[in-house]
């Protein structure tokens, strides 16, 4: 009966991680680059990489709020919205910016953004046109040139697979403490089981979490019968009554002045003496409906959702806010919504989260390779390997070594193009996704040792490149941001020569795996052949 039970258990793990793996990989790698997205974003746009963080930024942000509004009443009188974004520990620079009137076709007006330098307030150089570190959030759970919803139930399918994969790995190690200290270099497959069982067990509270709260944020996608049942508008009418919005001033009609924004600060700040604002939007300016809501940084506060105040811009009178004191339910939800996103991290817990999700990489990409290796040190040598194999293996490679060359091949897309180019974001990820496509063909045709050498050899150039062709393109180079204390772009250069460097490491091994391969004596595989897998 217990042996059953195992077997059934070890079954259950191995195919359900299989069927999935793949796509898990892309989740977590994305994920994993998705911590770091703000700095992403700040190494694709050269204009702010001389923007230095504000030593007194909460103490400049009412001022910065007036000025604002003085430049949008000048340039936007007749925009639908105004928005003024400021400057964060992690995003240094202003923007103030009002909706353009829509194109024929269009659900949503494009916004006109002038960025500036909060220290000078002066206008930065015009940004290019880049998702940067959006993308790859974006991607971890949207999947890109696929409708969104039908793209999150993909990815929540992927994840409750994913959690039955750790659960039933749990189960099935009679010696988790111990694999915890143990790796056999050079043992074939045993080698890869090391692997896979060393990142698991070590990050297993990581990928637990990891999976579980991803979940819970799209929980009301996969649920949404409570509020089906309890709300008339369903979704829409649960969504209305958890959130602030003003109900005071949608029937107002016809033209209003605003209100002066001193008199909104005023109360701001009245409520929330040493609030730090993060954004300032105004919906239906210079209208009798106009709205001016305050979002305000939650800080340390287990909530996801900003605060925020709403108030009429004709009358200055505040109509909705968020609840001071969330509920036990609600203080749950955002809480653990904060721990899949990293709201709350520090540098230190945020590398953690980083090194968290490189371990589910390696748990995930070792478990799909020792499947193959074991198959194939199973397989006779006058015995065809199956279809199956073959896709698993060339799968492997394609997802393994095809994420990290597509990823080097987005940034130096960014570098690369010219900034005039016609729909210059797109063209980015499509240098992604087209290098991901041609290393999958390669792989499909051709898998063996030597195409895995290949590739490393290439990711190690590529990585490279990337530092490389910064320095050629920009003012800046990995030297001088060392010089200048800028470390989030140091930092980034510094990890791409660090993957060359490991990559050059890894196109070596193979290198000499495959002559040690070719000397090796008939009965050395013969007792190689004999031992258990």
């Amino acid at each position: 009966m217990k042996d059953s039970f195992f077997r059934s258990m070890t079954w259950l793990h191995t195919w359900v991680g299989l069927l999935v793996c793949w796509l898990l990989y892309l989740i977590f790698f994305a994920g994993t680059l998705s911590f770091f997205r703000d700095e992403i974003t700040l190494w694709n746009q050269p204009a702010i990489h001389n923007v230095q963080a504000q030593t007194q930024r909460i103490e400049a942000q009412k001022q910065q709020i007036i000025t604002g509004f003085d430049y949008l009443a000048n340039h936007g009188a007749n925009s639908s919205s105004w928005r003024i974004t400021l400057p964060e520990p992690r995003i240094p620079y202003l923007i103030y910016g009002y909706a353009k009137p829509k194109e024929p076709g269009q659900r949503r007006s494009q916004f006109k953004n002038t960025q500036l330098n909060p220290n000078t307030m002066k206008e930065l150089e015009p940004f290019v046109d880049t998702k940067g570190g959006n993308f790859f959030y974006r991607l971890h759970y949207d999947l890109h040139y696929m409708d969104a919803i039908t793209a999150r139930w993909i990815v929540c399918f992927a994840s409750f697979f994913m959690l039955i994969a750790i659960i039933s790995g749990v189960v099935i190690h009679k010696r988790i403490f111990k694999d915890m200290f143990s790796f056999r270099r050079n043992k074939g497959s045993r080698t890869w089981l090391d692997a896979h069982n060393l990142s698991s067990v070590l990050a297993l509270p990581f990928h637990l979490m990891i999976t579980y709260t991803g979940m819970i944020t799209l929980i009301f996608m996969l649920f949404p019968y409570p509020a089906q049942t309890s709300y008339d508008n369903g979704m829409r009418g649960f969504f209305n009554d958890v959130t602030p919005r003003n109900t005071m001033t949608d029937k107002a009609q016809g033209e209003s002045s605003m209100v002066p924004i001193q008199r909104i600060l005023d109360q701001v700040y009245t409520k929330w003496p040493h609030a730090d604002i993060t954004r300032v939007q105004v919906n239906q300016p210079n209208m009798a409906a106009s709205t001016i809501t305050v979002l305000v940084s939650a800080g340390k506060t287990l909530r996801d959702q900003a605060p925020r105040l709403i108030f009429s811009g004709a009358t200055g009178q505040m109509v909705a806010k968020t609840d001071d004191e969330l509920t036990s339910s609600k203080a749950l939800y955002e809480s653990l919504n904060s721990m899949h996103t990293g709201r709350l991290a520090t540098w230190l817990l945020r590398w953690l989260y980083v090194l968290g999700g490189i371990a589910g990489c390696v748990m995930i990409g070792s478990g799909c390779i020792m499947w193959a290796k074991r198959i194939r040190e199973r397989t006779k040598n006058n015995v065809k390997p199956s279809f199956g194999l073959k896709l698993v293996e060339g799968l492997n490679l394609a997802t393994i070594m095809g994420l990290p060359l597509a990823t080097c091949a987005f940034f130096i897309a960014n570098r690369l193009l010219s900034p005039t180019t016609a729909e210059r974001a797109d063209k980015e990820i499509l240098a992604f996704f087209l290098t991901w496509l041609a290393v999958a063909l390669l792989a499909l045709i051709k898998r063996d040792a030597l195409q895995w050498r290949v590739m490393a050899a290439i990711n190690a150039v590529a990585c490279l490149s990337v530092p490389v062709i910064n320095a050629l393109t920009t003012n800046g180079n990995i030297v001088s941001y060392l010089m200048h204390k800028q470390w989030a772009l140091f930092t980034f250069d510094a990890l791409f020569l660090l993957f060359s460097i490991l990559f050059f490491i890894q196109t070596e091994k193979l290198r000499t795996a495959k002559n040690n391969s070719k000397i090796i004596s008939p009965s050395q595989s013969n007792n190689l052949k004999r031992q258990k897998p």
